[in-house]
């Protein structure tokens, strides 16, 4: 076709004519590269919506707050079932898992005292004289308590005669008003019931020796790792921490530190606090003439190691020794004790000597203390509280940002 002047002035640009449609004919368009081509419009295609009419409605979706329950609901019955595993090896490997706690026990207890001895002589000999002057004070405090219990028996026993038909007057009298057959009665049912399961008490008296072998076997390893774990603790850990990558060394090392503050702390504190208990018990039997109140005091620092629980059962044997030796005025005296005692160790002790280690709520210490008891007996209960702690601690620590000259040693390798 021709393109002629005429176009000028009719929406002809610098580049040309940019098409014309005329009779039902294509005119030529210029592009920018002064080529002439056919001028075609391009095809729309009409899509109809997703949904047409009155009766289609979109696809109901699901709430977000119901996503975000089921996301954390398998990853909790992850994280549970994960917990139940771990719960089900230590089951299985539980005198290891005893013997490995008791020795981190007397690792606490005895770590301080052989690196003061280690600044004057060499470690293991620090390590030996630690262990030789820490079993000769035990040898003296079990030698003076056998030394008691054998002199006081005669008159133990004759406290308890006479206090048992103390006792009897007192429930026979009022508010009670028992029948003296009754008694009577009950003292004989107690006899028969011994002589009808003599055997069955023989049987449990074996199987008591056995776990005797069992406890003595799980002491001896406990205390063959406590003497690697003074002498040279802190080269095993760093052993464990060279086998990770140098991204994860720093976190194992932090929460490892974490870890035995907490725990060392809490052996610490509960011995210290159990001591002060048990001095406090001593002195007030002593001065209440309560028959055995050097065994009593030693059997309230140890039931002091169970919170919660330990102290008010081992004030309740002595109620009841005060109850059958000294009449039922001196066991209600050592009951109020209890209760003084509890609120001494609960809002004094804890709060003072507990400070250094990790300080839980005390409804935590009774869900722990419950939980483990259900789970490994007496034995749960005294490790649930330590377990506890150590996560928390652990937890805590992980959580915090990691320092800086710390993260620029692990850089620079040092």
């Amino acid at each position: 076709m021709r393109v002629g002047g005429w176009w000028r002035g009719r929406g002809v640009g610098a580049q040309g004519p940019r098409g014309y449609r005329a009779n039902g004919r294509t005119t030529l368009q210029a592009g920018p590269a002064g080529r002439y081509g056919a001028s075609r419009q391009p095809r729309v295609r009409y899509r109809p919506p997703a949904a047409v009419g009155r009766h289609l409605r979109p696809e109901p979706q699901v709430p977000t707050s119901l996503r975000t329950s089921a996301g954390w609901a398998w990853r909790l019955l992850v994280l549970g079932v994960a917990a139940y595993a771990v719960f089900l090896l230590l089951d299985r490997f539980q005198p290891v898992v005893i013997a490995v706690f008791l020795g981190l026990v007397v690792t606490a207890v005895l770590r301080p005292l052989a690196d003061l001895l280690a600044r004057a002589m060499p470690r293991s000999l620090a390590v030996v004289c630690a262990y030789l002057l820490v079993l000769l004070v035990l040898a003296v405090i079990l030698t003076g308590l056998g030394v008691l219990v054998a002199n006081q028996a005669p008159d133990v026993a004759a406290q308890f005669d006479t206090g048992i038909g103390r006792v009897e007057r007192w429930l026979e009298g009022g508010p009670f008003h028992l029948r003296p057959s009754a008694l009577t009665g009950l003292q004989q049912k107690i006899s028969t019931f011994i002589r009808a399961h003599r055997s069955t008490l023989l049987q449990n008296a074996l199987s008591g020796a056995t776990q005797a072998v069992e406890i003595g076997t799980i002491a001896a390893l406990g205390l063959f790792c406590s003497v690697f774990f003074v002498h040279s603790g802190e080269r095993m850990w760093d052993f464990v921490a060279d086998q990770l990558s140098p991204r994860h060394r720093d976190g194992w090392q932090r929460g490892g530190h974490a870890a035995w503050k907490a725990l060392s702390g809490y052996i610490r504190g509960i011995i210290l606090v159990a001591g002060i208990n048990a001095v406090l018990v001593g002195i007030a039997l002593f001065a209440l003439r309560v028959p055995l109140a050097a065994p009593l005091a030693v059997l309230e620092f140890m039931a002091a190691f169970v919170p919660l629980v330990g102290s008010p059962v081992a004030l309740a044997v002595a109620s009841a020794v005060a109850l059958a030796a000294r009449g039922p005025v001196t066991a209600v005296i050592v009951l109020v004790l209890i209760v003084a005692i509890g609120e001494i160790e609960g809002h004094l002790l804890h709060p003072l000597i507990m400070s250094w280690a990790v300080r839980l709520h005390p409804i935590v210490v009774a869900v722990s203390v419950i939980a483990g008891s259900i789970a490994w007996g007496i034995i749960g209960a005294v490790l649930a509280v330590p377990a506890v702690s150590v996560v928390w601690a652990v937890t805590q620590t992980l959580r915090r940002p990691e320092p800086r000259a710390a993260t620029r040693g692990v850089r620079n390798g040092t």
